[in-house]
């Protein structure tokens, strides 16, 4: 056997140049331009025309090479520089969304031209996304007439769902924020999207990218507070702003306060339990003036989240009774109304119907609850024949049948004593 490596083979000759055709074309949108620009110009203001052109260019002009180009086109009638100018040595059109009347019907039919083409062209859904989020950079570059065009067509493509709300982060760019430029721009977005839709479609679609909680950064930093948020979209006819971003403000300090009370009860020893954890609540309500029902469901999550659950059904129900009996005195101290009897009850039947292992803890909980004084009879009673919610419905009255039933026979002992005493 011949163990000597052998040499490769190599290839020699000459070498071809590469074929005309097989040169990547160079990228230059000048010529694009000028198709678009023409056939802008020769269907002038009749969007239906414009719509049509668009449809028809599609077939011959490569949209997928210059979306960018086609875009700055029909926003600002050429292509834009960095900033937001436009070159005056290239060609352009009069015939664009920024010499449009600056009213919000001619906008909704420009919002038809765009919403035409991208489902006619799919792939150009994701190159018109980030054409709005550039221009919204380049807002400062524009006239005040030209934004607020660009502000309501943008509120009316988020209403159709023609973009993502992901593109308000641009507005967050502290060179837009500076001078009130952000603000006044998301003034006229909000009104066009709510007018649309309406404040609840627009909360769904701010959380849906996160974008819920971040509002307060259309202001500079030294200005980023509720109260300025909630005076300026007030003022400017946007109520609904103002108190959607009031209520997400109130949640997320009802997050960092529960985060704060699961720290304490995993560091907190039990004996320390009223004179810590049960003040610091209490000083938190004042401060923050939160109701004794949402702080039951506060406090309820918290004891909830500060132990790790055993994975088995027949442990978690006696892990679940030694864990609240610990810590009924926290729970008594905050149901001292009736209102917050009940809450507390849903929010148990909540809890047991999420979390499948507690499924048969129900009425365990309750009953130990009961005996603890932190819910009283009425309030179960109440709870039973009508204000128990739809989560589990069935399996949770059929447990505390037994229950209800020893409590009314209770009860009607109780009133039977009171009867012959008087």
């Amino acid at each position: 056997m011949n163990n000597q490596k052998q040499q490769k083979p190599t290839l020699t000759g000459q070498r071809f140049k590469t074929r005309k055709r097989d040169e990547k074309e160079r990228f230059d949108p000048t010529q694009f331009q000028e198709s678009i620009v023409q056939g802008l110009n020769q269907t002038g203001s009749d969007l239906e025309a414009v719509a049509k052109f668009l449809d028809a260019s599609g077939a011959k002009l490569d949209y997928r090479r210059y979306a960018e180009t086609l875009f700055d086109i029909l926003v600002a009638g050429g292509m834009l520089a960095p900033g937001g100018s436009i070159s005056d040595d290239l060609t352009r059109t009069e015939f664009c969304l920024f010499t449009a009347q600056e009213d919000l019907e001619t906008m909704q039919a420009y919002a038809q031209v765009f919403n035409k083409l991208i489902r006619r062209y799919k792939y150009l859904e994701k190159g018109f996304e980030e054409e709005i989020k550039k221009l919204l950079l380049f807002l400062k570059g524009f006239t005040e007439s030209e934004r607020n065009k660009l502000a309501m067509l943008t509120g009316i493509l988020l209403a159709n769902g023609n973009i993502s709300a992901a593109v308000i982060g641009s507005l967050f760019n502290e060179n837009v924020v500076k001078e009130g430029v952000s603000a006044a721009f998301a003034v006229k977005l909000f009104k066009s999207w709510i007018y649309e839709r309406d404040i609840n479609a627009v909360a769904v679609a701010l959380r849906k990218v996160g974008m819920d909680n971040r509002l307060m950064e259309l202001f500079p930093a030294n200005k980023r507070s509720c109260e300025h948020f909630s005076k300026y979209f007030t003022d400017a006819g946007l109520k609904e702003l103002s108190d959607f971003a009031r209520n997400q403000e109130a949640i997320g300090s009802r997050k960092e306060l529960q985060k704060e009370l699961q720290e304490m009860m995993r560091n907190c020893p039990l004996p320390q339990l009223e004179t810590s954890i049960i003040a610091y609540v209490r000083e938190e309500m004042k401060k923050t003036s939160i109701s004794e029902q949402l702080m039951i469901g506060i406090v309820w999550s918290s004891v909830m989240s500060c132990v790790e659950w055993n994975k088995k059904e027949e442990l978690v129900c006696e892990q679940s009774i030694k864990h609240l009996k610990q810590y009924s005195p926290l729970l008594k101290a905050f149901t001292s109304q009736g209102a917050s009897e009940i809450i507390l009850l849903v929010k148990i039947q909540e809890y047991c119907y999420d979390n499948i292992h507690f499924m048969k803890a129900f009425q365990k909980i309750v009953v130990l609850l009961y005996k603890a004084d932190v819910l009283s009879e009425e309030a179960i009673l109440k709870w039973y024949t009508e204000a128990h919610v739809a989560k589990g419905k069935s399996v949770f009255l059929e447990q505390m049948k037994k229950f209800v039933e020893w409590l009314k026979h209770a009860e009607e002992e109780s009133e039977s004593e009171e009867e012959e005493e008087n």
